[in-house]
């Protein structure tokens, strides 16, 4: 009889070997956005930036974001909860990319935008992060890349009410109601 571990270790592919992904949303979307962070993050090796602070320069650059929005407005926008939102905002002011004004019509708001060295590094970085995004891609033939993107688009449009960050993770259970 083979012990647990032994057969563990017989199930397991071999190097080189595809591995199945279940044939499922979840699964199959899972698998994509490892695919799609991995290619990014590669295409950002050296620039000490994650690919969601890459996001964060997209959404205000001027060339082609959405400059001077509020850091809510970019917390819907990338998908994050505003305690993240703030987190990355800040790392990337004190790194000097990111500059805070204060909005005239609502004082008590910030607006977001990169300043001079942000719109920099961004220009730089866009390229292969687009490049990166595009290479991905390259397994459909053109007709079917645009597809696939309006298909997940209208996926993701029409389940927006399911886009809350922090959907699926199991609430924390307070010490208090552990014990007893």
């Amino acid at each position: 009889m083979i012990s647990r571990s032994a057969a563990r270790d017989n199930a397991k592919p071999s190097q080189g070997a595809v591995v199945p992904v279940r044939r499922t949303p979840i699964s199959l979307a899972r698998r994509f956005h490892q695919i799609c962070i991995a290619a990014v993050a590669d295409a950002l090796t050296g620039e000490e930036l994650t690919p969601l602070e890459a996001g964060v320069l997209a959404y205000l650059n001027r060339v082609t974001g959405d400059p001077d929005i509020d850091q809510n407005g970019l917390a819907e926008r990338l998908g994050v909860d505003r305690s993240h939102a703030s987190l990355l905002v800040e790392k990337l002011v004190v790194r000097g990319l990111v500059e805070r004004r204060i909005n005239t019509e609502n004082r008590r708001a910030l607006l977001l935008r990169l300043n001079p060295v942000g719109e920099k590094i961004y220009a730089r970085i866009r390229p292969r992060a687009f490049g990166a995004q595009e290479h991905i891609l390259e397994v459909l033939p053109t007709k079917e890349r645009a597809l696939l993107i309006d298909l997940l688009a209208r996926v993701v449009e029409g389940n927006r009410i399911l886009a809350r960050p922090g959907a699926g993770r199991q609430k924390r259970r307070s010490s208090s109601s552990s014990q007893g």
